[in-house]
């Protein structure tokens, strides 16, 4: 995509949410941190589910230690993976409150050291609890970014850089919303419904089929 394409993809999107914010439900960074961790290979509404019955109970790191590896799995068994993420979860705890005072930490380094804390969950972590202008390339950006020929790569990190280089600073707070977003509802990865794109004229992917009548 050439600038003045992106720019219109950006502002037709912004048009239609202006606010876009994460499916994932949560209200401090602990929260967030702790539904992203939980959200790796599964879905925001199956994390969703949990985290309702477990955050009222335990969402600080101290809480989540007291409940013992066994009681916080009791809470997050209806996830994939649900027991490496308890013992990943449990492992972050206890360095936040060790090294951290508690806190959720603001740099990438601080957090990619947290254990089951990769660079997608720091940049998602950076951008949502604490505004930075990260971009967070989960399956959906990748996926985006590709086909439509925004920012075209082999690799997560790869598309992440090139979004990061090509996004208009003015869109940049929001863009990893509606990327998702519009990856998770309109450009989905079997049957993308190009029919229904706000942003098909700027998008280089050509569909193989007619939309439904």
């Amino acid at each position: 995509m050439k600038p003045a394409e992106i720019e219109s993809f950006f502002a037709t999107l912004q048009a239609a949410n202006p606010h876009p914010e994460t499916e994932l439900e949560y209200t401090t960074p602990f929260e967030l941190l702790t539904a992203v961790l939980l959200s790796a290979q599964a879905t925001d509404v199956g994390v969703n589910k949990a985290t309702r019955k477990l955050f009222p109970v335990a969402n600080t790191p101290q809480a989540i230690l007291d409940l013992g590896i066994e009681g916080l799995s009791e809470y997050i068994k209806t996830i994939g993976l649900y027991k490496s993420k308890a013992k990943h979860l449990m492992e972050t705890c206890r360095m936040l409150l060790e090294q951290h005072g508690g806190e959720v930490p603001r740099t990438r380094e601080a957090l990619e050291a947290l254990p089951g804390v990769g660079r997608k969950t720091a940049n998602v972590v950076l951008n949502v609890a604490f505004g930075e202008h990260t971009m967070a390339v989960d399956t959906h950006i990748f996926r985006v970014g590709n086909r439509t020929g925004l920012a075209p790569g082999k690799t997560p990190l790869a598309v992440e850089l090139k979004l990061l280089k090509r996004v208009p600073p003015h869109y940049m707070q929001h863009a990893h919303h509606w990327l998702i977003l519009h990856g998770r509802y309109i450009c989905q990865a079997r049957k993308p419904r190009c029919w229904e794109c706000s942003v098909a004229p700027w998008c280089h992917f050509k569909p193989k089929t007619p939309p439904p009548a």
